[in-house]
């Protein structure tokens, strides 16, 4: 029997990705808005005109880099789009490191991590999350071409302080690993990096509309972080990555005008903290969560 020469040989670990979802009534498991949609890209979307289908869309998201750049008060060259957060972390990772490179990670968290380090020829290696989080410099051992951390993280909730991003920042010194900082729950978290990223040599972070915003089906996000690294992602995302469709809501919904994401947000919170309650109330221990879900430790 002939043998293809199909998958690359450090492909053939690889399996497609699988959420492994049954049908249920009341799906939880992808952390998205129950409420649905902001109401204002939603109507983007219903009023669409037929043109809107037939062209292709802006190369590179000029109206959302200028709305993120205006909500966010950051400069328009240091925002760079794409078709979701894990667009631009596939391109970032392609765009930072030459295979045979390294990543690691404070480990457990994103699912897709360790997939796109291998589609992009990284060896990624998972520093346990506790032992990080107490001592940053572990994640610089053997000298990483990259370093990810997910702020607030999945799937547990937790997160690192901004003081603990910087002292990883200042522990690599001035030619360390870039640090991509992956921001999705950050909308129901105390604080970001939006700035600090901007001003520094290597930090990006990456931000959804999938969670707050309610627009994971349209698969539209965004990066900040030195111009010059946003340039390199730029060209490695290549053109026409987000959707004319997708780019119009995600203006809308990040502008916000009725206020309707804040009231979410704010809501959001409230509900994590008095679900927290009801829950140590019956005996079980839900770690301190920042994002918008709880993970519940049950024991072996």
């Amino acid at each position: 029997m002939k043998q293809s020469r199909f998958p690359r040989p450090d492909y053939a670990p690889l399996a497609p990705y699988d959420p492994g979802r049954a049908p249920v009534t009341l799906d939880l498991s992808d952390n998205t808005n129950l409420w649905g949609p902001h109401p204002e890209a939603r109507n983007i979307v219903q009023r669409a005109a037929p043109s809107s289908l037939a062209r292709y869309p802006s190369v590179y998201g000029k109206e959302l880099k200028e709305a993120v750049a205006r909500n966010f008060d950051v400069p328009r060259e240091n925002v760079v789009t794409g078709c979701g957060s894990d667009d631009l972390l596939d391109s970032t990772f392609r765009s930072s490191a030459q295979p045979p490179g390294r990543m690691t990670y404070p480990d457990p968290t994103f699912s897709m991590i360790r997939i796109f380090a291998r589609m992009n020829g990284l060896e990624a290696r998972g520093v346990p999350w506790t032992e990080a989080l107490a001592n940053p410099g572990l994640l610089l051992a053997q000298a990483p071409d990259l370093v990810y951390v997910c702020r607030p993280n999945n799937p547990t909730g937790t997160s690192s302080s901004k003081a603990w991003v910087l002292d990883l920042l200042g522990a690599a010194g001035p030619d360390g690993p870039l640090v991509v900082l992956d921001e999705a729950y950050a909308d129901y978290a105390e604080d970001d990096l939006l700035r600090e990223a901007v001003a520094s040599e290597r930090l990006l972070v990456l931000r959804t509309f999938s969670k707050l915003y309610g627009l994971a089906g349209l698969r539209v996000g965004f990066g900040v972080g030195p111009a010059e690294l946003v340039a390199e992602v730029e060209k490695a995302r290549g053109p026409y990555k987000v959707n004319g469709l997708a780019e119009r809501a995600a203006v809308a919904a990040l502008d916000d005008t009725s206020g309707w994401a804040a009231r979410i947000a704010t809501e959001t919170v409230e509900n994590r903290k008095r679900l927290g309650r009801e829950l140590e109330s019956r005996g079980l221990n839900p770690l301190p969560s920042q994002a918008n879900f709880l993970l519940i430790p049950t024991g072996s």
